[in-house]
């Protein structure tokens, strides 16, 4: 029920692909540290696919895992999964072959998190006047609510 849910919520609109990039970053950052401490890759992506917090992402890393463990490279393996962005897949790729991964990853991260936080400052800018509008609404039904039993009892004594 949880890997329905955790896909679900990858899908969502707007949220969905906040999620997404969240993950990623956090995958990246997690994944990038560990290999940065001299941790070997199928051990580093067993524990960053713990941390994820995504059942459909912790898939894609158990799915990662096994085609590291038969001997296919990573960025193809994480490809084959269709969980990752393009860009991400072509960036592993390159730290890969450069031999600079741990870097890479760094980038990764840095890059969505810049992402993530200017998707959290549009989605605010967009929620703050809808909230005043349905507050506004909230309280002129109270007052409503409030002020028009008054106004049928005055008009029933005059």
């Amino acid at each position: 029920m949880r890997l329905w849910f955790d896909t679900a919520a990858l899908k969502m609109p707007v949220f969905g692909g906040l999620q997404k990039k969240s993950s990623v970053s956090r995958f990246s950052r997690t994944f990038g540290a560990l290999l940065k401490g001299g941790v070997p890759i199928a051990d580093a992506l067993e524990i960053t696919s713990s941390t994820s917090g995504n059942r459909l992402l912790e898939q894609g890393f158990l799915k990662t895992l096994e085609a590291i463990r038969s001997g296919q490279p990573l960025a193809p393996s994480l490809r084959e999964t269709g969980v990752f962005p393009p860009m991400v897949v072509q960036m592993i790729a390159v730290g890969e072959k450069s031999g600079n991964l741990p870097e890479m990853l760094e980038k990764i991260s840095d890059y969505y998190d810049t992402e993530v936080d200017s998707a959290i400052t549009a989605l605010t800018t967009v929620l703050e006047p809808a909230l005043i509008i349905v507050m506004g609404i909230v309280i002129a039904g109270v007052l409503i609510s409030m002020y028009l039993p008054m106004f049928e009892m005055v008009g029933a004594v005059g």
